[in-house]
């Protein structure tokens, strides 16, 4: 039987930034979307998490779903098969780029939806092309669905998450690091990087998607994951 997978959304995302995967793996693997939604530090959400998923699975994080993700990892890698890491980020915030994040709380609080979108998932992030707008509209639907309150827990455990590269480098699974060609300006050497920290990643570059690949080329981006479902296992 195929290992059940489960699929981790960025910031203010639901389960249907997945939707053309859930409708691509249902077929075939047990697939649930888990909430990134159950605290303000990552360790929390991870913990809480551990209680409820599949006593092994395939995991797969996007964003600040992939933080979670390398933190499930490090808490209990007997129990994760395989990981795939999509548009994520190995380091600890700067504390910088923290307070940098300050201001998109601010807007959170007052309610500006809008606001924290635009923060968050700025257009040099996406791709340029005929569904940007659409997906922006998709984006803001789900965070109005989450609201306020959980994005702000949710951009604090981003601003508090530490570092991952000494877990990878341990990392024993099949892995697939993907993101996005035009994810921001490091956004290719920053994943290339990251690829490095892991023994037995494989990098995938989806052309033509930004920060949301899962959505901006949701083809290339199940055919990625689909390729890492199939890799054997790691005799350890």
């Amino acid at each position: 039987m195929n290992e059940a997978l489960v699929l981790l959304p960025d910031v203010m995302c639901d389960a249907r930034l997945y939707g053309p995967q859930l409708a691509a793996f249902s077929k075939t693997h047990a697939v649930t979307v888990a909430p990134v939604t159950g605290g303000d530090r990552v360790e929390e959400v991870a913990s809480n998490l551990l209680d409820v998923l599949p006593r092994k699975f395939a995991l797969a994080g996007l964003g600040l779903g992939a933080t979670v993700a390398m933190e499930l990892l490090r808490r209990a890698p007997d129990r994760v098969a395989r990981i795939a890491l999509m548009g994520a980020n190995v380091f600890a915030e700067t504390p910088q780029t923290a307070a940098d994040m300050e201001p998109i709380i601010i807007k959170g609080r007052a309610g500006n939806i809008g606001g924290v979108v635009d923060g968050l998932l700025g257009q040099s992030v996406m791709a340029r092309g005929p569904m940007r707008g659409e997906i922006m509209a998709l984006v803001r639907d789900m965070a109005d669905h989450l609201g306020a309150d959980i994005i702000i827990r949710q951009i604090r455990a981003m601003q508090r998450r530490r570092d991952y590269q000494a877990e990878l480098r341990r990392c024993k699974v099949p892995a697939l690091v993907l993101c996005g060609a035009h994810d921001g300006a490091a956004a290719v050497k920053r994943n290339s990087f990251l690829s490095d920290l892991i023994p037995y990643a494989q990098l995938s570059v989806i052309d033509g998607a930004g920060h949301l690949p899962s959505l901006e080329q949701p083809d290339a981006t199940t055919d990625a994951l689909l390729a890492w479902l199939k890799q054997p296992l790691v005799l350890r």
